[in-house]
């Protein structure tokens, strides 16, 4: 296997803040990670470094074979899928959400002059059908619910090819319904053998979808623990991730976190 992420010693400075520290990390082919840690942790920084939006302070970054520093990222950019927030915010809310998908081609947000063909038409429904949204293809994307906005965010960087591919809290605002219809969906994307590899970031173990791989987890920059799934997300690692007592339950392929009962309001980890 080759590394799609390689980071060696990567810190991240931003004024008097120490927003990433000292990582070391690495992603193969194939892989589906996870990256779980509370609000401030470093998770979206993480992912700027992945998608190459953001450079390290020292430390070196590897992504798909380049070095960031060292590689023209407008060119590396189209071979990574991201799925995020900020992203989102950039769709023009009277595109339609078959252009939403298709522009992704050309790496632009809000379709204008360019042109596609029927290939690039066929692709975009085909994912949006995978994804449970074919019948949205018509649909302006400020008309769909928090879920169908979701789903099409996630066709829309799928429609590249990317070998790598970013989602940044996509169960985020869903309800439960929501929720278990993408983690689900999510769960048959990583189970694709043809499918990139795939970085998913989240609060909550209870989004890390069947078939997901290894866990990266973080806690004011710095890494816990990671390694395989069954290995390294552990009570013990998630109270240290938390900064709380936990106590963690495997059903199946589905995890479940909560408060230890047998432990009294202040108490530590």
């Amino acid at each position: 296997m080759s590394d799609v992420l390689a980071f060696a010693g990567v810190t991240v400075v931003r004024g008097h803040t120490v927003l990433l520290d000292s990582v070391d990390w690495e992603v193969e082919e194939g892989q589906r990670w996870v990256v779980l840690g509370p609000n401030g942790a470093g998770k979206t920084t993480l992912l700027q470094l992945a998608s190459g939006r953001m450079h390290p302070t020292t430390g070196v970054a590897g992504i798909l074979g380049e070095v960031l520093g060292a590689v023209d990222v407008f060119e590396l950019r189209p071979r990574i899928g991201l799925a995020s927030a900020a992203l989102a915010e950039r769709i023009p809310a009277g595109e339609r959400v078959r252009d939403v998908v298709v522009t992704a081609s050309y790496g632009v947000v809000g379709r204008w002059r360019e042109q596609y063909d029927q290939l690039d038409q066929g692709r975009a429904d085909s994912l949006l059908d995978a994804l449970g949204a074919g019948h949205l293809a018509d649909r302006t994307y400020g008309t769909l619910s928090e879920g169908e906005r979701k789903r099409v965010q996630i066709a829309r960087a799928l429609m590249t090819d990317p070998e790598l591919m970013l989602l940044d809290e996509p169960a985020a605002g869903l309800d439960l319904g929501g929720r278990e219809d993408l983690v689900r969906r999510l769960g048959e994307i990583a189970g694709d053998v043809e499918a990139p590899a795939l970085i998913l970031v989240t609060h909550h173990v209870e989004e890390i979808p069947p078939n997901f791989t290894d866990v990266l987890l973080l806690r004011e920059g710095r890494v816990v623990a990671q390694g395989p799934l069954e290995l390294a997300l552990t009570a013990d690692n998630l109270s240290a991730t938390f900064g709380l007592p936990l106590e963690l339950e495997r059903r199946g392929d589905r995890y479940a976190a909560r408060a230890r009962s047998d432990v009294g309001p202040g108490t530590g980890a």
